[in-house]
């Protein structure tokens, strides 16, 4: 039995379905089902049992000798959010019961952190154990993924396996729910579709054009791939830096949204929010040494390919993966 939680989200419904196509059914899915706008992730998937989230460490106390594997991938993700309590309950607080159930337990786990905690990359971006304690993230949820990851890092006791995965900028199927904080790419086809013109945010920084802030942009697929290795594999615990390793600007992936589409490029550009201006990020890459090392040798979608995949098969006609 391999449970996931954050099952009916983006990544996490993404997860289930890889499972399945790797016919992986015996599941238990974790997340709060209230939330209809979410139902759609789960159709047709493949589980045995919905656990609501606030029950969820009653039902593995109860069930935990019938559990082979956690992916702990549910959390709050909303970067706009600054109530401290919202993260500390459900990123921090809840993280902490489950890392120490699964010591008990001998259960392995993999859980989401982020490349949020990086902040403005003021030290960079390798996902090295020694970095974790400098890391200055820009808002509350950032915080609560550090702050978790450091604590994991000064427990005595840890799962015999684990594995905190730093996403970075996820993009693909199932993010329909998410609304302001889908994925550029998200949004992009949609202003495509209805205005015919996408609108990126100006530079405020001499040292980028237009357009030209850099991310390192990562395919779903590829994202619950790693997951999978991780799970099957099980050799080496630790952080690890879930991006490619190529940051690509905002152009590139606005053009890679209109090739997909077989349409001209219309691109123009408005200021970024006061709100957020000083605490934008103009630039995030991967190192992604670590996690090649630890044997995941298999090549990263490029962001061409993963829009093409996206646009056609998914936004175009509204599918779910």
């Amino acid at each position: 039995m391999i449970v996931v939680t954050g099952a009916a989200g983006f990544i996490g419904s993404c997860l289930v379905s890889a499972l399945n196509d790797a016919d992986y059914k015996d599941l238990v899915l974790v997340d709060d089902f209230a939330k209809s706008e979410k139902a759609a992730n789960l159709e047709g998937k493949a589980f045995t049992a919905k656990v609501h989230r606030e029950d969820f460490h009653t039902w593995l106390d109860a069930n935990h000798k019938m559990v082979y594997f956690i992916f702990h991938i549910g959390a709050r993700t909303d970067t706009t959010e600054f109530d401290r309590s919202i993260f500390e309950h459900l990123n921090l607080g809840y993280t902490q019961k489950l890392w120490q159930q699964c010591v008990e337990y001998g259960i392995p786990l993999v859980y989401a952190s982020s490349g949020a905690t990086y902040g403005l990359g003021e030290h960079g971006y390798s996902d090295s154990h020694e970095v974790v304690e400098k890391l200055k993230p820009l808002n509350p949820y950032g915080d609560s993924k550090n702050d978790f990851d450091k604590w994991g890092l000064a427990q005595e006791r840890k799962p015999y396996f684990w594995a905190g995965l730093k996403f970075f900028n996820v993009y693909g199927p199932n993010e329909y729910h998410k609304r302001r904080m889908a994925s550029v790419i998200f949004h992009a086809f949609n202003q495509i579709r209805d205005r015919g013109e996408v609108k990126l945010f100006r530079s405020h920084n001499p040292e980028y054009k237009d357009g030209e802030q850099l991310r390192d942009f990562i395919y779903v697929k590829d994202v619950t791939a790693v997951c999978l290795w991780l799970m099957e594999t099980r050799k080496t615990s630790g952080l690890f830096n879930l991006g490619t390793g190529q940051a690509r600007t905002f152009l590139d992936l606005a053009k890679a949204t209109y090739a997909a589409l077989g349409k001209e490029p219309n691109i123009s550009f408005v200021d970024t929010p006061a709100d957020i201006r000083d605490k934008y990020q103009y630039y995030t890459q991967a190192e992604m040494d670590k996690l090649r090392a630890a044997g995941y040798d298999a090549p990263f979608t490029s962001l061409e390919e993963g829009v093409g995949d996206y646009v056609q098969h998914y936004l175009q006609d509204k599918r779910y993966l």
